[in-house]
């Protein structure tokens, strides 16, 4: 088998161009979006709306639930909540995009689940810490919220942060701000699901080296991603991108979270993936991994196919973790 092509422009390969001012000019030709889907039918097992967040900042939120859910006047049973931010490098993507409302129609029906998605703002425009302040906004807006779905379906003492890429690296970052926080009640958060996470730093990992020419993320546009959304002037041995150069784990472990990592071993960063489940179990976190042979980086959001073993797993991994609040 011949070796793939080198991705020598990445900027190319992501369709942005610089721009004098900071900003860039994103080609979106390739993005397909899709409405948000209200009203039940047997077309559509899971319905969902858009909520705003904050109107100064134009942030906002698509609920998914199952349809079956809207049925009861009065629910006998609420549903555990995911806040499920998507992927794109902090640079790239939105909510709405067709394979994220997929990915998460398909994930609050086979979990039986509500499912919130956030927005949030994009790097360079705003750079990081941005889409962690956005990120933990959302979930204050969940805490407070009057919102019917929320508030007569959801379980707010059974939520679960969860992320793809750039997600799993916000979902990681909110996580870390919420353990920290004095009162988060009524939501109590049980753990985080980390997909694919998005971590970096300056030296090169061996999955990095060995795939270097990597066809979906290689190393070259992670690096570009880090130089337009990390603050200006630091490296991707920054906290933020690097976490394992951070502390404050020990918190999660005390509050007795549970971690999900999901990678496949043909994504450049399963190394740094494996690198902090280590470091979480190093620090008292109890962690499940999960990486699967043959998949690239991101891969149940491009391939269907993927989705139905993956949520499986997730359901699993939310039953136990339920479990084991009721014990202590």
């Amino acid at each position: 088998m011949s070796e793939p092509t080198p991705i020598s422009d990445p900027y190319a390969y992501l369709n942005i161009v610089k721009n004098p001012d900071g900003s860039i000019t994103r080609d979106l030709t390739n993005f397909s979006c899709t409405p948000a889907t209200p009203d039940p039918s047997p077309q559509t097992p899971v319905v969902s709306k858009d909520v705003s967040i904050n109107k100064s900042k134009s942030t906002w939120m698509r609920l998914y639930a199952p349809s079956s859910t809207l049925n009861d006047t009065v629910p006998s049973q609420k549903l555990p909540l995911i806040v499920y931010y998507h992927g794109g490098g902090f640079v790239l993507c939105s909510v709405d995009l067709q394979v994220f409302h997929g990915f998460c129609s398909d994930m609050a029906r086979d979990l039986n689940a509500v499912v919130a998605s956030p927005s949030y703002r994009l790097a360079p425009e705003h750079r990081l810490p941005a889409a962690y302040d956005d990120g933990a906004e959302a979930l204050e807006w969940i805490r407070n919220s009057d919102e019917e779905w929320i508030k007569s379906r959801a379980d707010l003492s059974n939520v679960f942060l969860m992320g793809t890429s750039a997600g799993g690296n916000l979902a990681y970052n909110v996580g870390m701000r919420s353990a920290a926080a004095s009162d988060l009640s009524p939501l109590q958060i049980r753990g985080m699901i980390l997909h694919h996470p998005f971590f970096g730093g300056e030296e090169r990992s061996g999955s990095e080296m060995r795939l270097a020419n990597d066809q979906v993320c290689p190393p070259i546009v992670s690096d570009v991603f880090w130089h337009l959304s990390l603050p200006v002037g630091v490296d991707r041995d920054h906290e933020y991108s690097n976490p394992t150069v951070g502390d404050g784990l020990e918190k999660i472990g005390g509050l007795r979270w549970r971690v999900m990592v999901v990678g496949g071993e043909e994504d450049p960063m399963v190394d740094r993936q494996r690198d902090v489940a280590k470091l979480m179990k190093r620090k008292g976190v109890e962690v499940v991994e999960m990486f699967n042979d043959g998949d690239v980086h991101g891969a149940e959001i491009g391939d269907p196919s993927k989705r139905k073993p993956l949520f499986a797993s997730i359901g699993k991994f939310i039953s136990s973790s339920a479990a084991l609040c009721n014990i202590f």
